[in-house]
């Protein structure tokens, strides 16, 4: 089994810089030629986009609270053909949940273990000194058994700030592999549910392009590529996740994107079509799909020109006579009755289920969930176990029909987001990672 190279770009916490510092990375290396395989660990659906962008392959989540062991493995395998893999790590590196999932808490150092990724710490150096070498040297020294490359400084101030905080490092014995001096052009635009999405970037390739070359001025790639390792991968990995139909025709656009890529990897390489297309064009389904699913996304961004389109509504309930759809947070919005927007304004939605949530009455929704089904899911019997994650701000008005599962939290909380079903459509407030036994 062959040995792949790779590193995790973590940080003490959110918001320390370390998304552009791994497109940056991902957008340096591949000009230099190398084949660099992006994965996100954590539950996140937004970043995997931007990795696509920067390298040119598809990005994958590593996330080992909702995922076991042999699916941890078969997505690894996807690095097969790269020269080395750079994950980018969520929110702090030891950042986790309190109780344990199906590998682990959801950590991202429990990633760069289970990988063999040695740890590169991207610390926000801003209003200290050499006490950011205390910060590090915690960070490096709170587990042992965790690889740890080094440092990336960001937001330094000058060459003093500069020589004052490599005093400490060297004093601290951690290798300084980059220092990114203070700019305040280089953030990616965000909203309420964190980074804009890919595709809505004014400009993504010059911000990219433009990241690379402030990676590449001021960080030491040769000593990043020097410091990379990894645990060998699996010679013949378990299969990643089976199709829950044939024919799947998938929502794709501005107000629905939020598909794991694991997923749509592993219907594909069981010999699933997906067939896109774009509600906010008014595009129907396509009739001969086998099932319908709208995955999460920002419908309550684009309520009025949702209502309007009549013929995605059309084909969609059409379909539903006789065929299963399903639909993730945004898309289980889209299948209610009405979407009250920020203004308190009620649009009308497909109807096809009696839910009516409210963007005007927000309420931050996140965290990890466990669902037993108590209704069919497309792809789950009643009775499975699954794994996933909620994040969104849309309040519940009105959730009239059969609950689809119970569900609960990471420490088995029971949530009243229980998502339902009515015929042949279902829905849920969280998007699908795993099924888990029951």
């Amino acid at each position: 089994m062959a040995e792949m190279p790779g590193l995790l770009i973590s940080a003490p916490s959110s918001g320390t810089g370390k998304t552009t510092v791994v497109l940056g990375l991902l957008r340096a290396l591949a000009e230099d030629g190398l084949r660099v395989q992006p994965f996100k660990s954590g539950p996140d659906y937004i970043d995997p986009a931007f990795h696509r962008a920067a390298s040119g392959r598809a990005s994958f989540n590593l996330d080992s609270w909702a995922m076991a062991d042999g699916l941890l493995s078969s997505i690894a395998a996807q690095a097969a053909g790269a020269d080395l893999c750079i994950a980018e790590g969520s929110m702090g590196l030891y950042d986790g949940v309190a109780t344990r999932g199906q590998s682990g808490f959801g950590s991202s150092a429990e990633t760069a273990r289970r990988m063999g990724w040695p740890v590169v710490l991207v610390l926000d150096v801003g209003g200290q000194a050499q006490s950011a070498a205390a910060t590090a040297l915690g960070f490096a020294s709170y587990d042992r058994e965790l690889p740890f490359a080094g440092v990336i400084l960001n937001r330094v101030a000058s060459p003093r700030h500069e020589r004052l905080i490599r005093l400490g490092m060297e004093r601290a014995g951690l290798p300084v592999l980059g220092v990114l001096p203070r700019r305040g052009d280089l953030t990616l635009p965000e909203r309420h549910l964190g980074l804009i999405q890919a595709v809505e970037h004014p400009d993504l390739e010059t911000a990219i392009a433009g990241y690379a070359a402030f990676l590449r001025a001021h960080v030491d790639l040769g000593a990043l590529k020097s410091a990379a390792r990894g645990l060998p991968l699996p010679a013949e990995p378990a299969p990643l996740p089976r199709p829950p139909a044939q024919r799947i025709a998938l929502a794709q656009d501005a107000a629905f994107s939020f598909t794991y890529p694991h997923l749509l990897e592993g219907w594909r390489a069981a010999g699933a079509e997906i067939l896109p297309f774009s509600p906010l064009a008014d595009e129907p389904p396509a009739p001969e799909a086998d099932l319908v699913w709208l995955p999460g996304g920002y419908p309550e961004l684009h309520a009025g020109k949702l209502a309007a389109a009549e013929r995605f509504r059309a084909g969609l309930c059409a379909h539903a006579e006789t065929k299963p759809v399903h639909g993730e947070c945004g898309g289980y919005m889209a299948l209610g009755a009405a979407l009250i927007d920020k203004e308190g304004v009620r649009h009308q939605m497909a109807g096809l289920l009696g839910l009516v949530t409210s963007y005007e009455r927000r309420k931050f929704h996140l965290g990890y969930r466990r669902a037993v089904l108590e209704a069919p899911l497309p792809g789950h019997a009643p009775g499975a176990a699954l794994r996933g994650h909620e994040f969104h701000y849309s309040t519940i008005l009105e959730q009239p029909d059969a609950p689809l599962a119970r569900v609960a939290d990471a420490d088995g909380n029971p949530v009243p987001e229980t998502g339902s079903h009515r015929g042949h459509v279902s829905g849920t407030f969280f998007h699908l990672i795993a099924e888990a036994p029951a």
